[in-house]
């Protein structure tokens, strides 16, 4: 979670920007009345306060705004965060497109200081929704997750997917940005080869295997996700289990697994349309927590 520390404008570019406490961010815009609002991808510019106060702290002059960027906001080390990001705020939606900028020429922090930090923490991002932003505003990052089925029929075209639909669904009702949905056969170098790329890249918080949890030949993707692994999270995958053995007690021979690679889950879940949703609902209301703990954006669970 972050906090607003400044909205920053300036009507002519060029001209260093100031904290006017408050603004309007306009969809497919940027901040009304800032000179480097448009129909672009650098619509809005964003900074971590943490790296503009470390920056004051060795002596420099500087306040908010003096870096160009429109919001300074504490909680956030936006630098870390892949392009395709998106950040909430109230009824604001932003989503990141470029991380880090060359100061422009005759840059007057740089001829003071011989340094500049905008073009290693500064981010921009365009208004997918608009709305208004104030000093005192929480942001919070929105969820991401990425869906794979894996199904020989499936990927070609023999059986039509049903699964992968009804997980879509149920996470963007949820609150979560699709990254990616795809259909590929279980062939477990094609399942890591997928998972290594959106993990590494990407970098959702959750990616979602639909399928090959089973006890046929073919069901590969748990040693799949096991060898991608950097560690496991057996709870998401006794939880599941468990929770399934109340419906069917042929979830006995599940063998789904939950690890963790970088800062994303991995998280197997059966193939059918019905045990998805089911499995779903029952994990949604409580995966935020532990994704939020994952990404150093909230605190531990509460003491005993």
């Amino acid at each position: 979670m972050g906090i607003v520390k400044a909205v920053c404008i300036s009507e002519i570019r060029g001209v260093a920007k100031e904290n006017v406490g408050e603004g309007l961010l306009i969809e497919d815009h940027g901040l009304e009345k800032d000179a480097h609002a448009g129909t672009w991808h650098r619509q809005v510019s964003l900074l971590s306060y943490e790296a503009m106060e470390n920056f004051r702290a060795q002596g420099a002059p500087v306040r908010e705004g003096s870096f160009g960027e429109n919001l300074l906001v504490s909680g956030f080390d936006f630098k870390k965060y892949p392009i395709g990001t998106r950040f909430c705020c109230g009824e604001a939606v932003l989503e990141i497109t470029q991380v880090g900028k060359e100061c422009h020429q005759g840059c007057e922090i740089r001829r003071q200081t011989g340094d500049c930090i905008m073009p290693r923490e500064g981010v921009f991002a365009k208004v997918i929704k608009g709305g208004p932003v104030r000093v005192g505003d929480v942001m919070t990052r929105q969820l991401s997750a990425a869906v794979l089925v894996c199904s020989d029929k499936g990927s070609r075209g023999i059986r039509e997917d049903a699964s992968g639909p009804a997980a879509v669904s149920l996470l963007e009702h949820a609150g979560y940005q699709i990254f990616a949905n795809e259909i590929i056969p279980d062939e477990q170098d094609e399942i890591e080869k997928k998972l290594v790329e959106w993990t590494d890249e990407r970098k959702p918080d959750v990616v979602f295997t639909l399928g090959g949890t089973g006890l046929s030949g073919r069901d590969v993707t748990p040693e799949a996700t096991l060898h991608v692994a950097d560690r496991q999270v057996p709870g998401v995958a006794e939880a599941i289990r468990g929770y399934s053995m109340q419906i069917t007690p042929r979830a006995m021979f599940s063998r789904g697994v939950c690890v963790q690679r970088g800062e994303s889950l991995i998280i197997n879940l059966p193939g059918s349309p019905k045990a998805v949703t089911e499995t779903l609902k029952y994990l949604l209301p409580n995966l935020e927590h532990g994704i939020r703990i994952m990404r150093g954006e909230t605190g531990e669970c509460a003491g005993k």
